[in-house]
């Protein structure tokens, strides 16, 4: 793959690379700054794509673990983790909504697997491939999320 269809394609992902990096970090700037930061590293590391086909899964995994090294550093110079921090996301609908938060509070591996599966519009084989998991652990994770959720909006609706 050359530089010029690397940009065509990547400039087509952009809005599913945010809308990813929002989900995982929560705020509009640091989702801006990773996804700049992933399209860096994707383009230093070209050489290394070896098939062009796995081009979008591949660019997802690079934004996936950029989120993760934030993720990192925000819970080392901040030690009460996300909540320590004000939320400065601009304005979104689905800030507001009490699944924003719920998905939020889920555990790493389910919240990465509900965020491709159902935010990213990611199917369960390209959610597997971009995690480097296997199929039959990207079902599990998606029925054990979805449970946990039922759960805690169910009791939110209640209380």
């Amino acid at each position: 793959m050359n530089q010029e269809e690397f940009a065509r394609r990547t400039q087509a992902m952009r809005q599913t690379l945010y809308r990813t990096a929002y989900l995982y970090l929560g705020r509009e700037a640091d989702a801006l700054e990773a996804v700049d930061e992933a399209v860096y590293q994707a383009l230093r590391a070209l050489g290394q794509l070896r098939e062009a086909a796995f081009f979008e899964t591949w660019l997802t995994r690079i934004l996936l673990n950029t989120c993760h090294r934030e993720l990192r550093r925000r819970n080392r110079f901040h030690p009460g983790g996300e909540d320590a921090l004000p939320d400065t996301a601009g304005p979104d609908a689905y800030d507001g909504l009490p699944l924003r938060e719920a998905v939020g509070r889920l555990p790493e591996e389910l919240r990465a697997v509900v965020i491709l599966r159902f935010f990213t519009g990611y199917t369960q084989s390209e959610t597997a491939q971009a995690l480097g998991i296997p199929q039959g652990t990207v079902a599990t994770r998606q029925r054990k999320a979805l449970a946990l959720l039922r759960l805690e909006l169910g009791e939110e609706d209640g209380a």
